[in-house]
């Protein structure tokens, strides 16, 4: 009995050699490939008060397609104020 779980625990377990290096490097690039751009997208939907797109950002995890969308298609860029003040009075 004892050589059966013997034999099953060598050809089950993985290998951890240069794939789990890489694979932790690919995982820490993605999380901070997400990250960034979770954060400008919420940032923005936040600035121009779009609840609904801040709620679906911040639950959906798309490793940032989602929020690439966002920014660059579905959310206008944003004016300076000083813009938008010289518009308003003539200036």
């Amino acid at each position: 009995m004892m050589s059966y779980l013997e034999n099953f625990s060598t050809r089950v377990s993985m290998p951890i050699g240069a794939f789990g290096v890489i694979g932790a490097m690919l995982f820490i690039l993605l999380l901070i490939w997400s990250l960034v751009w979770k954060g400008l997208a919420l940032w923005r939907a936040a600035r121009t008060g779009r609840t609904g797109w801040f709620v679906a950002l911040l639950a959906v995890n798309t490793f940032g397609i989602l929020e690439i969308l966002f920014l660059f298609v579905f959310s206008k860029r944003m004016r300076a104020p000083d813009a938008e003040r010289d518009n308003n009075t003539g200036l």
